[in-house]
């Protein structure tokens, strides 16, 4: 159930003789906005005690398997425009910027679309929204793929590339939603590594999709709609795979399953859904934490996608690659986060003792000193040129990971998705962003070296805001002993 004040959001109430009859049902009870298809699904009775266990280490595999492969492919309509912009320069003139213009449009809209999202889905079903928005990102790539005049302009592609990052949104929050109501406190560091290696699996296929297009059809538009009918393919698959919470299921909370109970657990308050309120004025909007690392978010994500985006044309134009070697480097370095990301995730446990802004700060200066070298290394080196590509690659998915965990440990469970859409807010409307529209105009204006200064002051900004995290950590550990 999804519940808003409807004095707050009246304009529901002008489209809802409309939206009645579609096939999307908004109605009002007491004040109450309920669309239907999203609705998390109802508690049952709970099966015999001796079903629980093997009844839950099943469906925790089938869940996991749900929303790791069916967040993986999000990243095959998220990022594949990257693949496609040296030929939409050659065939219609666009300019740098005018492309990263376009593709600034995934980004804004993802990040209001994490955030927004990220409330619904706190009160939602994952099992209908990951899937419902998959295919909807997926169409409109798909319509890019099959139109040309969908890349007439880049009015056009820019509403188009909007229209699918704001779907994007129904991604990231019920995965996290879905975690924080299977999995324990104690076990979430582990999976959320696991699952967020995703992200790596699916941003690497895209490439592959495309050669497989090229090869099949000789066609450069299959950047476009061979991932998307892959990410059709994979959002039915995840809603069979896919439940809501374990109480759906006729099984008991997580907490109560492993015994693993939050200290500020209570099974009274715990397991009730929180109004959007609740979630913004008590677990959100005041927690100074929470903002500090939303706004690292900001350049960690300018380092991730300014490579990314940017790594085919950069390779081509002045290191002189081919296509096929830049789509290469590009899957090695979405690859290459796999590995980084479980080291990250077991160092952050292991070696820095559960503090996620001092892991993030250590690998964030490894990725600043790897961005120096694939900027400074001249032309000719292609061997040196990959192995930068999939260094930053193997370090950059790291941060991404520990910032989105971290938000999901300083929030309540049926907080977890708005906090973490926070974060994203920040991170895909300013790093994003910056990394599509900002880089490509500094580079056409100041050539590639400006558009790597611009990254390199990214690092180390994002090095100071973690450095400040864990000051504010510090002190409020201090004051807590106190209180103590």
């Amino acid at each position: 159930m999804i519940k808003y004040d409807i004095n707050s959001f009246s304009i529901f109430a002008y489209f809802s003789s409309f939206l009645k009859d579609s096939f999307i049902f908004i109605s009002y009870q007491g004040g109450i906005c309920m669309i239907d298809i999203f609705k998390p699904a109802p508690h049952i009775g709970r099966v015999p005690e001796e079903q629980v266990d093997p009844l839950y280490k099943r469906l925790r595999v089938q869940i996991f398997i749900g929303i790791f492969i069916g967040y993986a492919a999000y990243y095959f309509v998220r990022k594949n425009f990257g693949l496609a912009m040296p030929y939409l320069i050659e065939e219609y003139g666009y300019s740098k910027g005018e492309l990263g213009i376009a593709l600034s449009g995934v980004s804004i809209a993802y990040g209001f679309s994490k955030f927004i999202m990220g409330s619904f889905s706190d009160r939602a079903n994952p099992r209908v929204f990951l899937p419902v928005g998959l295919i909807l990102a997926a169409s409109m790539m798909l319509i890019m793929g099959r139109f040309e005049w969908a890349t007439s302009s880049v009015t056009i592609m820019f509403v188009l590339l909007f229209l699918c990052g704001w779907f994007q949104g129904m991604g990231w929050p019920p995965c996290g939603r879905t975690m924080v109501h299977w999995w324990s406190h104690k076990e979430r560091g582990t999976i959320v590594s696991l699952w967020n290696v995703a992200h790596n699996v699916g941003g690497g296929l895209p490439p592959i999709f495309f050669l497989w297009g090229m090869a099949w059809f000789n066609d450069w538009r299959a950047a476009f709609y061979m991932p998307s009918l892959a990410a059709i393919t994979v959002a039915i698959l995840a809603f069979f795979l896919m439940r809501d919470t374990p109480q759906s299921c006729g099984l008991p909370p997580i907490e109560e399953y492993k015994n693993d109970y939050p200290p500020d657990y209570n099974k009274e308050t715990s397991e009730q859904e929180l109004t959007a309120k609740e979630i913004f004025m008590q677990y959100v909007f005041p927690n100074k934490l929470l903002w500090y690392i939303a706004i690292a978010n900001v350049f960690v994500y300018l380092i991730r996608y300014g490579i990314l985006d940017w790594s085919p044309t950069y390779l081509r134009e002045v290191k002189g690659f081919e296509m096929q070697m830049s789509s290469i480097g590009y899957f090695l370095y979405e690859y290459a986060g796999i590995p980084g990301t479980l080291l990250c995730g077991w160092m952050s446990d292991k070696v820095f003792k559960g503090s996620r802004s001092i892991t993030g700060l250590f690998f964030m200066v490894l990725v600043t000193i790897a961005v120096a070298v694939f900027w400074l290394n001249p032309a000719g080196n292609p061997t040196v040129d990959m192995a930068c590509m999939i260094i930053i690659g193997f370090l950059i998915y790291g941060p991404v990971m520990l910032i989105g965990l971290y938000a999901l440990e300083l929030a309540p469970k049926k907080a977890a998705g708005t906090a973490a859409g926070f974060t994203g807010l920040f991170g895909y409307l300013g790093g994003s962003v910056a990394a599509s529209a900002v880089v490509g105009y500094t580079v056409d204006f100041f050539g590639w070296n400006g558009g790597f200064v611009v990254m390199i002051g990214g690092c180390i900004l994002a090095i100071i805001l973690l450095f400040m995290t864990k000051l504010s950590e510090n002190k409020q550990k201090a004051i807590n002993a106190k209180i103590g």
